[in-house]
């Protein structure tokens, strides 16, 4: 399976409709969307009324990654931007079990994020609840970042994990994701792969789109 998700927060929110009507142009598959909030990750993006604009005029999917503190208090508020998935941070949930419950309660697909320094070890005991793990290539906060290779092992453990379970979860990666390592992230094992600055700055988005699925 090769998924593409752009990133909008690399977008240019000076003419944001415009890019958004190319993304809907694309084949990409989904809309990512970075909540954060200057606490749990040291940058502050956009929040809901955003979210509620870009609703109106996009006709992908969202895939929400909320990089806050506390996302289990901004569940419903995710779910009425009509989102299909609600991805949220491990460090940032002390009862994850629990917050994935009220995800799926909610009509929504339920998402683990892992910063770089987490070992995928510590989703043995909940992998097989969660529809998507996403992986961070990145230190999560700010677009342009230079790839972290570690990335590639920790696809691989957590392909082998899944498989090991016999669920279907499936591996996002996001961060420094671009021409030149795409296809190795999906040959790794990675599903769906999360491209900012790849997508959003290149001459002809949609081209560039059509290249990173096709690899």
């Amino acid at each position: 399976m090769k998924l593409l998700s752009p990133s909008l927060l690399s977008a240019n929110f000076g003419n944001l409709e415009r890019d958004i009507e190319l993304i809907n142009r694309s084949n990409a598959d989904w809309l990512h969307i970075d909540i954060m909030d200057g606490v749990f990750v040291p940058n502050i993006s956009f929040g809901f009324p955003v979210l509620k604009y870009v609703k109106q005029l996009c006709t992908k999917p969202l895939d929400v990654h909320l990089m806050i503190v506390e996302p289990d208090k901004f569940i419903n508020e995710v779910k009425e931007t009509g989102a299909i998935m609600m991805n949220v941070h491990y460090e940032a949930c002390t009862h994850l079990h629990r917050t994935i419950q009220r995800i799926h309660d909610a009509g929504m697909k339920a998402g683990i994020t892992l910063n770089p320094h987490t070992p995928v070890e510590l989703l043995e005991d909940i992998v097989a609840d969660v529809d998507m793990v996403l992986l961070m290539s990145v230190n999560p906060g700010f677009g342009g970042q230079k790839f972290i290779e570690n990335t590639y092992d920790k696809i691989r453990r957590l392909r082998a994990m899944i498989e090991r379970k016999g669920c279907k979860t499936l591996i996002q990666v996001d961060g420094g994701v671009n021409l030149k390592n795409a296809a190795a992230l999906y040959e790794a094992g990675a599903d769906c792969l999360v491209a900012g600055n790849a997508v959003f700055k290149a001459p002809d988005m949609v081209d560039m789109i059509h290249q990173l699925k096709n690899l």
